[in-house]
């Protein structure tokens, strides 16, 4: 494409996965997210619970200041806690929903616009016991968020046997989840990631292709699965290009035509397209970042 990618989506990254010195100093946290909000390729900025309680009026107060829009992601509350959010197990999936509920609260103290969550592991054999549970904390979160306001919630789809080991998953069952809830709710979408693709094992058109009504976030990244005693093997998100990976240009351009021709990407559209990227070992976290937005554009070149 010719015309500035710009003018199809709003473009953001994930804070503390392209900065992971995010969680080790308050100073290192806003310096990390300053960069992000300094940079006008930047519209949308992807955050989590933070980890220090010092953070709470500085981080809403700057993206504000800087004119950039936030989500909010929910995973670290399930991941800190080794909650299952689709448990077969009563009490631990309502506590699982409760969580998630307090990390509602506090995006919407902070203006987010979007509260993501992912599913949770399961028993093999037992897949459609677990999406019922997984519909029914849905459908509770749908409900608590509407009652607050209009926020938006976003399930994003994982691995399903590598790594996350979630439910969601493969676009089959993606598709009859996002159906179920779809039908009660008008503020959920589902949120692909090119990078969880390949470790689902399916192409993108399998993984899309079912689901392509349902999607309201992408994010885009890479992944390396060649080697299991490789130490980026897994959800690590390494730069594109990384040696023995799965996702270069090449890649990143399919993806981008594929979500351009399904009307995700759409001239003037406003729908978030984010990266989520992260240094391997002692790679650089800025020059991460500039691979990352360097591909992107070298990407949309080649997109008809």
């Amino acid at each position: 494409m010719r015309d500035t990618i710009h003018n199809y989506c709003r473009i953001g990254i994930v804070l503390g996965m392209a900065y992971p010195e995010c969680s080790t100093s308050e100073e290192a946290y806003l310096s990390s997210l300053k960069k992000i909000l300094i940079d006008p390729f930047f519209t949308v900025v992807e955050l989590g619970s933070l980890p220090f309680s010092s953070l709470e009026e500085k981080v809403p107060t700057m993206v504000k200041i800087a004119h950039a829009d936030m989500t909010y992601s929910g995973h670290g509350l399930l991941f800190s806690q080794k909650l299952n959010i689709n448990s077969l197990d009563e009490k631990e999936r309502n506590r699982a929903v409760s969580l998630l509920k307090q990390g509602i609260d506090q995006a919407y103290e902070w203006g987010c616009e979007e509260f993501q969550f992912l599913s949770r592991q399961y028993e093999e054999g037992k897949e459609d016991a677990y999406l019922e549970q997984l519909i029914l904390s849905t459908d509770e979160l749908c409900t608590y968020a509407k009652q607050k306001g209009d926020m938006k919630l976003c399930l994003e789809v994982f691995d399903h046997t590598l790594d996350k080991k979630s439910l969601l998953g493969p676009a089959p069952l993606v598709r009859k989840y996002a159906q179920a809830v779809c039908e009660a709710h008008d503020n959920f979408g589902i949120m692909v990631d090119c990078s969880h693709i390949p470790m689902i094992g399916e192409s993108i058109d399998e993984a899309v292709d079912p689901i392509k009504g349902y999607i309201s976030h992408v994010h885009m990244g890479n992944t390396f699965i060649s080697d299991p005693d490789h130490p980026s093997y897994g959800d690590n998100h390494p730069r594109f290009g990384f040696p023995g990976s799965e996702n270069d240009t090449e890649y990143l351009t399919a993806f981008l035509q594929k979500i351009k021709d399904i009307g995700y990407l759409k001239d003037g559209g406003e729908n978030i397209l984010s990266f989520e990227v992260k240094p391997q070992g002692d790679e650089d976290s800025d020059l991460v970042v500039a691979n990352a937005k360097r591909t992107l554009l070298n990407a949309w070149k080649r997109v008809r």
